[in-house]
């Protein structure tokens, strides 16, 4: 309790120094359009998940970027939590971050993250579909609730899923295994 407090602590002292959070209602800034339209675009052009990979990782450092110095904080903050195993920590961060930047995809991503591994599907089905309507490009996101989905029955929700997933990053790990069995329950055998 003492280091959620302490960090709290620490992330917000950054308002004293005009480190202001956006406004709940206000939009996070999106990353530079022409660098992350390249990188999609070199995605979409990769061979092989190992070319992917590297491209998949500089696209997450962009979705990670809130364009507020205290909401990175306490991102980073929360992500260290989370490797260090402090979840119940890590939770109250990113509990934080989705409360001062609603808008912020990724903070909504890391907190599904939490809820999946706390068994609370509901909880994140709701997060990863915020996370998608707020990133419209969050492919893992996608990938990560279709699987929810496809576990759940929902097969037809499952293969629109991975298909869009596959649309922005075709070398998508596992993805294609997914569509190729979901198309087969869920549109018949080809003739």
């Amino acid at each position: 309790m003492r280091l959620a407090v302490l960090v709290a602590l620490t992330a917000f002292s950054g308002l004293a120094w005009g480190a202001n959070p956006p406004p709940p209602h206000a939009k996070a800034p999106h990353p530079p359009q022409k660098a992350i339209d390249l990188l999609f675009q070199q995605l979409r052009q990769a061979q092989t998940q190992e070319d992917a990979k590297p491209i998949e990782d500089q696209i997450d450092v962009f979705f990670m970027q809130s364009g507020s110095p205290s909401i990175d904080l306490l991102m980073t903050r929360g992500t260290a939590a989370l490797v260090g195993g402090d979840k119940d920590s890590a939770r109250k961060l990113f509990d934080s971050v989705t409360d001062i930047a609603p808008s912020f995809a990724e903070g909504w991503h890391s907190r599904a993250a939490l809820q999946l591994a706390a068994k609370d599907n509901a909880g994140a089905m709701v997060s990863l579909q915020r996370t998608i309507t707020l990133n419209p490009r969050e492919f893992k996101a996608m990938s990560e609730l279709a699987d929810m989905l496809e576990d759940y029955g929902d097969k037809p929700g499952a293969l629109k899923l991975y298909r869009r997933a596959l649309a922005l990053d075709p070398k998508l790990e596992g993805a294609e295994e997914h569509v190729k069995s979901l198309e087969t329950d869920v549109e018949g055998q080809r003739i």
